[in-house]
């Protein structure tokens, strides 16, 4: 018996290896999520929006390499797709967004409900297209999958109402050859990542970039995430160079250790998240060795000296910053060819310096994040200025989330300032994992990433970073994390506060102006949702909270009062940064000085 385009669809994501469709139930999608009821293996997750169903399918991709999947039904159900996929885009997440549409003799007729999802979705999709005969079927589901994992990106198949449940004149399996094979796929023996060939640059090429790096007296190494599969030549290049490193915020995955020699070499991150030592490192380096990264922030990249860049795509080589020598390639296999081809550094002078700088840096973060800080005098001093009623600040928070998670915990950040916490006092040692809206830089995305992390995971502890703006605007989905009892712990950074915003406006001289949040108790609202909610406000109560937090089964949600006047101060501040933000006190303290 021939099967229906429906059936067709499902049978091959389970044959994929997909274990998840996150989304939320309509007519349109009716004959497709029937088919998921009864197939074994492959399950429905019903969310409040499909933004959070767009945000867990793609955490869900970015954490397994797995094609991640939702669904939005006709009209509005897909329309609020678009953020979460935007998010996956920017990721480079292979993900599958399966759309309703009105019934195929109604398109074209400004039916109700009627959006025309090819063009809706035409900057963020490699790959959009309507399904108008049953015929075309499974053709057009294996274009759209072999787009998205091929692209790293999101593909769009849109199903009018009336086709779903139709059958095929002429059946057969879809068939994704040259997918890679693995143990944790299904019978069929395949998942949904395509084997690749792995390249490197010529020899002329490595030759050129060795010469550089010979002859600089002082190299800084500047690693993102096209390194992480290549740690231990990376490792091997920053000894034989006696280069610091710089890790890009996606390259704390990999890179970064708590115990002595995991990473001795490392001085954490650049920009505005970054640290003093990190932007001393990359301003005395004589040659910049670029690996796997793209780091968008030109404004932070050092003047003046030699740039080797290495990246798998080409595209990617001299985009931020001018480069001397660019090499194509894969990040790992590019170091092992050029590796033989450097000299031994003479001395360890710039690195013994960088490090010098991280470890007096580190000290003073430790000194701040004790919850005991604003007791001692130094601490009385700040706190005078900046804490004045004694909140527990962000600082003591992130590093008590840091002693107390699981060495394979899986993270999520909201943007924002809890992302800078975290960048600073959450070390990525053991197995742990991160994700986040680290391209697109949405709010709200930490909650719904961990609800799909944590159905990827279920057996491994998932935290999710939440700023109380984020939380609050997907709030819905704590539902979700509730319903299907998903262990997350949800931590949130409540300053009543759009942090960032107001750290913007303060650096450009400005008072802040619409940043203030009338938040609710949401401890309060999670135990009313079925969650364990668990509020804290005093610093001496932080640890036990924290503790607390990670040892209650089920899902909990820590919400702790943090100071809203707390300041990240960025690894090079200005003059004119520090100008702005004394106006901006000025201006919001003096009277009438909202007026001018």
């Amino acid at each position: 018996m021939a099967r229906t385009v429906a059936h067709v669809i499902v049978d091959a994501l389970e044959n994929l290896g997909v274990q998840h469709v996150f989304g939320v139930v309509g007519d349109a999608l009716n004959p497709l999520t029937d088919a998921i009821r009864t197939t074994d293996g492959l399950d429905w997750v019903g969310c409040r929006h499909e933004e959070a169903a767009a945000f867990a399918a793609g955490a869900q991709s970015q954490l397994s390499g797995v094609l991640g999947v939702c669904m939005g039904t006709v009209g509005p159900g897909s329309v609020h797709l678009l953020n979460g996929l935007y998010d996956a885009a920017k990721s480079r997440a292979p993900v599958l967004a399966i759309c309703g549409q009105v019934p195929l003799a109604e398109i074209g007729s400004d039916y109700f409900q009627e959006v025309d999802n090819d063009l809706l979705f035409r900057d963020v999709a490699v790959y959009r297209a309507t399904v108008t005969s049953p015929d075309q079927m499974p053709r057009m589901l294996e274009s759209a999958v072999r787009a998205a994992v091929g692209h790293g990106g999101v593909a769009v198949l849109t199903v009018p109402a009336d086709l779903g449940d139709q059958e095929l004149s002429d059946d057969r399996p879809a068939r994704f050859a040259g997918f890679a094979r693995s143990a944790g796929a299904r019978s069929a023996g395949t998942r949904s990542a395509l084997d690749r060939a792995v390249t490197r640059p010529d020899d002329p090429a490595l030759a050129e970039a060795a010469e550089l790096l010979n002859a600089a007296s002082r190299v800084t190494l500047l690693v993102g995430r096209g390194a992480r599969e290549a740690r231990t030549e990376v490792l091997r290049t920053a000894e034989q160079l006696a280069a610091p490193m710089v890790l890009t915020l996606k390259a704390k995955e990999g890179f970064e250790g708590r115990l002595e020699g995991d990473n001795p070499f490392q001085v954490g991150q650049t920009g505005l998240i970054g640290n003093p030592a990190a932007s001393h490192a990359l301003d005395r380096g004589d040659v910049l060795l670029m690996l796997g990264t793209d780091f968008p922030y030109r404004d932070w990249y050092p003047k003046g000296c030699k740039v080797v860049q290495v990246d798998a795509r080409e595209e990617h080589l001299g985009r931020r910053v001018p480069v001397d020598v660019g090499l194509t390639g894969d990040v790992g296999a590019t170091l092992r060819a050029l590796l033989p081809l450097l000299e031994k550094a003479p001395d360890q002078a710039h690195l013994v310096d960088a490090l010098d700088r991280f470890a007096h840096w580190q000290e003073g973060q430790r000194r701040l994040a004790d919850p005991a800080h604003d007791r001692r005098l130094t601490g009385r001093m700040r706190s005078a200025l900046d804490n004045r009623d004694g909140a527990i600040r962000p600082e003591a928070l992130a590093a008590a989330v840091d002693t107390y998670a699981a060495e394979d915990a899986v993270f999520t950040s909201d943007t924002g300032m809890a992302t800078v916490w975290l960048s600073r006092f959450v070390t990525m040692s053991g197995d742990r994992r991160l994700i986040g809206s680290y391209n697109l830089g949405s709010m709200a995305n930490a909650m719904p990433q961990a609800l799909g992390a944590q159905l990827w995971a279920p057996d491994r502890q998932i935290v999710a970073l939440c700023g109380d703006g984020g939380l609050s605007m997907l709030l819905g989905d704590l539902i979700t994390i509730s319903s299907y009892q998903l262990p997350v712990k949800i931590v949130v950074f409540d300053n009543h506060r759009l942090g960032m915003v107001k750290l913007e406006q303060e650096q450009a001289g400005l008072p802040e102006f619409g940043t203030e949040l009338d938040n609710p108790d949401f401890a309060a609202v999670a135990t009313a949702l079925g969650l364990t909610g668990i509020r804290v406000s005093d610093p001496a109560d932080l640890h036990d909270s924290v503790r607390r937090a990670f040892e209650t089964p089920g899902p909990v949600l820590l919400d702790v009062l943090t100071n809203p006047e707390e300041v990240a101060v960025p690894g090079k501040p200005t003059a004119r940064q520090a100008w702005g933000f004394a106006l901006a006190k000025a201006r919001e303290i003096l009277p009438g000085s909202r007026e001018g």
